[in-house]
């Protein structure tokens, strides 16, 4: 299999590392961590497409899934797992675009955390999305309290 050929990001990003086998496989995924905050971005590949050359729902899904996640362990500090995720599809991207995405977390509770997804092409929104997350058991007493501020047990 020859390799895609693919433009540089923009300024400021650099190659996301130590992802899951699922999106190295799939991306790549590039990160962007400076002031004014995080995003994740990538530049749409044929392999992100479907047969209409636009980038398939189930990647925007995915690409999704890892926003939300990452903003609910930044704001939580724990692992966790997605129950629920909602969508929906605004615009379509083709090959050679360069797509940003951005989330933030509504709600942290004891064992559950809330977040929302948007993507973009430039100024143009593609896709919204939401997600419930269930954070992983003995880790989301420590995330509470070290977000309270608490000591150890």
């Amino acid at each position: 299999m020859t390799a895609e050929p693919e433009a540089a990001p923009p300024e400021g990003f650099v190659l996301a590392e130590g992802r899951g086998p699922f999106t190295t496989h799939n991306g790549p995924i590039y990160r962007y961590d400076g002031e004014g905050g995080w995003k994740r971005g990538f530049r749409v590949l044929k392999r992100h497409c479907n047969s209409f050359g636009l980038v398939h729902g189930g990647w925007y899904m995915a690409f999704a899934d890892g926003l939300l996640a990452e903003a609910v362990f930044r704001a939580s500090g724990a692992p966790m797992l997605t129950v629920r995720m909602t969508s929906d599809f605004l615009a379509a991207a083709r090959i050679g675009d360069w797509v940003e995405g951005v989330a933030r977390t509504t709600r942290v509770t004891r064992t559950m955390a809330f977040a929302e997804a948007e993507i973009r092409c430039g100024a143009r929104l593609l896709f919204t999305a939401s997600g419930v997350f269930k954070l992983m058991e003995g880790h989301a007493a420590r995330a509470k309290r070290r977000l309270s501020g608490q000591a150890p047990a």
